[in-house]
């Protein structure tokens, strides 16, 4: 794993109704109590959202619905990381420390991608780097 990177395999608990699954607690480690902004993003089969990176906000994702392919990389040794969230997939959490950069491919859409911030948004800590400058390629579509 990337320095920093971290999943939570989340543990989901069905009955006739439905099922229910607890995503992140304040007192959990992996989260350290940290909250500054809850979104959420809806995307269409074949949206990009690459490359995002912050200097101080840890992201926390989950994708309840849909297909995306996450993908993080350290932006100095090009390390990278993907992961299939989503539909048909086993429920995480991924958290993206700040200094990674981060982003996504939705294989089937619509996809839901909830996130949670530690900081409120900063326009300035808001860094992009281009969708092919880390040597990636985002238009594969083989699901891995």
């Amino acid at each position: 794993m990337i320095p920093g990177v971290e999943l939570k395999e989340l543990t989901t608990y069905p009955d006739d109704r439905g099922f229910f699954r607890e995503i992140i607690r304040t007192s959990d480690p992996f989260f350290d109590g940290a909250f500054g902004q809850w979104s959420h993003s809806m995307m269409v089969t074949g949206t990009i959202k690459a490359w995002h990176i912050h200097q101080k906000q840890t992201d926390w994702w989950y994708v309840p619905a849909g297909l995306v392919r996450a993908v993080v990389c350290d932006p100095d040794t090009h390390e990278r990381q993907e992961f299939l969230m989503g539909d048909n997939q086993p429920p995480i959490v991924l958290k993206i420390p700040p200094g990674i950069a981060h982003g996504c491919k939705v294989l089937q859409g619509p996809a839901h991608l909830l996130y949670v911030t530690s900081h409120e948004y900063d326009g300035s800590d808001e860094g992009r780097i281009a969708h092919d400058a880390l040597g990636y390629d985002w238009f594969y579509e083989t699901i891995k």
